[in-house]
């Protein structure tokens, strides 16, 4: 008997930690905007920007790694044993 085993690569769970934690910095970022803090560059609102980035870098990810795409390693023998075949 012969079974199938999907290996689902770890850069996909990241592209998912990205996406969630760039729409939070995002949110805390539109809620400060109409008061920014008293800082130096606060006019530039990097939250928005960095959490934007954070969402668009989390999304390639996810989007790339996909599981069942049949790329990002599915063919590279990770994970495979090496010595053969089970019966």
């Amino acid at each position: 008997m012969t079974e199938n085993h999907h290996i689902i690569q770890v850069w996909f769970f990241v592209g998912i930690m990205f996406v969630f934690y760039g729409l939070l910095i995002v949110c805390s970022g539109i809620v400060e905007w109409p008061h920014p803090p008293n800082t130096v560059l606060s006019n530039l609102h990097a939250p928005v920007w960095w959490g934007a980035l954070l969402v668009v870098l989390g999304a390639f990810y996810v989007v790339h790694y996909w599981p069942g795409r049949g790329r990002g390693g599915q063919g590279s023998g990770a994970g495979t044993p090496q010595g053969g075949s089970e019966e």
